[in-house]
């Protein structure tokens, strides 16, 4: 039986060191938000021991920026884990507006595992994908 992934979700409130010159949202933050929002996921969720073995990479981002986010606006990110392969893993992020659900920013991002000690490409063990499933 496949368990699904978890959602894993948090909030924040733009700040004003989150604009750019057209005071809205700057591309360049949502993207620390997407990384951000992973590590988060993993450190939550990962055990001491896996921590300390392995590390994310991420290798690839897909964005689309849907809507603008402003000064004093709540957000909802959430982050799930999609495909895994033998060394990498989709992993969806969304970015919503907590006033009306609507996703200003929706991307898709590849993380490969590495060794933490070889920095090397190591496989995705069955413990490593159930890290990111709910949990019965």
């Amino acid at each position: 039986m496949v368990v699904p992934a978890e959602t894993y979700t948090h909030k924040r409130t733009v700040s004003e060191e989150d604009l750019d010159d057209l005071n809205h949202v700057n591309n360049v933050r949502y993207v620390q938000w997407i990384q951000d929002i992973a590590k988060e996921h993993w450190e939550v969720r990962a055990t001491d021991e896996l921590k300390e073995n392995f590390i994310w990479v991420v290798i690839r981002h897909e964005i689309d920026y849907k809507k603008q986010a402003f000064l004093g606006d709540d957000l909802i990110i959430e982050t799930y884990v999609g495909e895994t392969t033998f060394v990498t893993s989709e992993r969806f992020v969304n970015i919503k507006s907590a006033k009306n659900g609507d996703v200003l920013v929706a991307a898709k991002s590849m993380w490969c595992l590495l060794d933490a000690h070889s920095k090397k490409p190591t496989k995705i063990t069955e413990e490593l994908r159930n890290v990111f499933h709910k949990r019965e």
